[in-house]
């Protein structure tokens, strides 16, 4: 999510342009000009450091003054679900997107004293466990020791996580996991003179 500044500074800077071509370009959003915004307002709001929630949604688009010239169009049909008709998985994705979709929209779910509730269902849990993480990875690297070395195995699964404490975790537990020789990369945060004469490159290769 920008924040709602790029889009006003974009604004004022074409009407400070088109102004001297067409006087009334200055009092017309944009300069008068049509601009397509693409987005998502289900995803990551910005983020303000030690900001309060009205802090958040003040810097949104839709507190901005171009938000009641804006129209909004929704799209409505899944693309990804579109490709392949044959996909014996096509189904399940389809219905696991319109849940997602549908919880997004506010028609599933329930108010619990203020509180948004969803119904998970049960194929979707790990239950009676004694270690979440470790149910976590069990569930979705099945068999990681015989497949850890498989460059087609890793990158078609992930843990997301909703806090870095938790990434650090998980991240800590998998290289716990994998027993191969480890190689460290070093990286370098100044630049080394080796020439007085071209003291100069210090300030031409940055960090």
């Amino acid at each position: 999510m920008i924040h709602k500044y790029c889009f006003e500074a974009l604004d004022q800077t074409l009407r400070d342009i088109l102004r001297f071509k067409d006087a009334s370009s200055a009092d017309k959003p944009f300069g008068g000009k049509t601009v397509v915004l693409g987005g998502d307002f289900r995803q990551t709001l910005h983020v303000i450091a030690k900001g309060s929630r009205q802090d958040i949604v003040n810097v949104t688009l839709i507190s901005s003054y171009l938000w009641t010239h804006c129209d909004v169009l929704n799209l409505t049909k899944n693309m990804r679900l579109q490709r392949d008709q044959l996909d014996a998985h096509l189904d399940e994705l389809r219905n696991f997107s319109e849940r997602i979709l549908a919880i997004a929209d506010g028609r599933i779910g329930s108010s619990i004293d203020g509180i948004e509730k969803v119904q998970i269902p049960d194929d979707l849990l790990i239950s009676n466990c004694d270690d979440p993480i470790l149910a976590i990875i069990k569930a979705t690297y099945l068999d990681f020791f015989s497949h850890s070395s498989d460059i087609d195995y890793l990158p078609q699964r992930a843990i997301l996580a909703p806090t870095l404490d938790i990434v650090e975790s998980i991240n800590e537990y998998m290289v716990l996991l994998n027993h191969s020789p480890e190689k460290t990369y070093f990286s370098s945060y100044t630049v080394c003179i080796s020439d007085h004469s071209f003291s100069t490159l210090e300030h031409v290769h940055t960090p």
